[in-house]
C-alpha cells in the first residue's frame, strides 16, 4: 500500500505528536503540513497571517497539501483548518487513510495554553474560540476521516500503535 496517512483534527489533537510516532512504528517519513509551508515560504505561519491573512495561508495549504498526497508512503499531520476548503476535502478523502484526532475541549486548551504559535487562538478568550472552531470543523472532520480516534489522556504510543494496527488491517 502506497498511499498516505494523514492525521486531521483541532490544534491540540496530537496530531504531530502522535504522527512522529505513528510514522516511526510504519516506517515512513513524517511530513507536518503547516512546518512544510513554513519551509516553502521562508515565514512562520504568525507571519503569514498578519502579512497575507488566513485567506492567503489557505491557499498555501491547498497547494502543500496536494503536493504531499502525491508522494506515497508518509504520515502527514494537517493543520486544524485544512477541511475548510472543498478542494482540501476531496484530496484528503481520495488521496489515503485519514485520522480524525479527537480530545475535548479542556484538554485542547491545556494542550495549546502556551502556545504562541497558533494566530487564531491570539483571543482573549481561547476557550469560546475553540467551540466556535470546533462547531464549523468537527462535522468536515468527520465528513473525510477514514477513523476517528480519541485521544483524551492516552499516551501517543498507544494511540499511535492503535492507529498503525488499523493502517495495516
Amino acid at each position: 500500500m502506497s498511499q498516505p496517512v494523514f492525521l486531521v483534527g483541532p490544534m491540540g489533537a496530537g496530531k504531530t505528536t502522535i504522527g512522529k510516532q505513528l510514522a516511526q512504528q510504519l516506517g515512513y517519513p513524517f511530513k507536518d503540513s503547516d512546518r512544510e509551508i513554513e519551509e516553502r515560504t521562508g515565514a512562520d505561519i504568525p507571519w503569514i497571517f498578519d502579512v497575507e491573512g488566513e485567506a492567503g495561508f489557505r491557499q498555501r495549504e491547498v497547494a502543500v497539501l496536494a503536493d504531499l498526497a502525491t508522494q506515497g508512503q508518509l504520515v502527514i499531520a494537517t493543520g486544524g483548518g485544512i477541511v475548510m476548503r472543498e478542494e482540501n476535502r476531496e484530496c484528503l478523502k481520495r488521496s489515503g487513510i485519514v485520522f480524525y484526532l479527537t480530545a475535548s475541549i479542556e484538554q485542547l486548551l491545556e494542550r495549546t495554553a502556551k502556545d504562541k504559535r497558533r494566530p487564531l487562538l491570539q483571543v482573549d478568550d481561547p476557550e469560546a474560540r475553540v467551540r466556535e472552531l470546533l462547531a464549523i470543523r468537527d462535522p468536515l472532520y468527520a465528513e473525510v476521516a477514514t477513523h476517528v480516534i480519541n485521544t483524551e489522556k492516552r499516551p501517543p504510543r498507544q494511540v499511535a500503535q492503535e492507529m498503525a494496527a488499523l493502517v495495516r488491517s
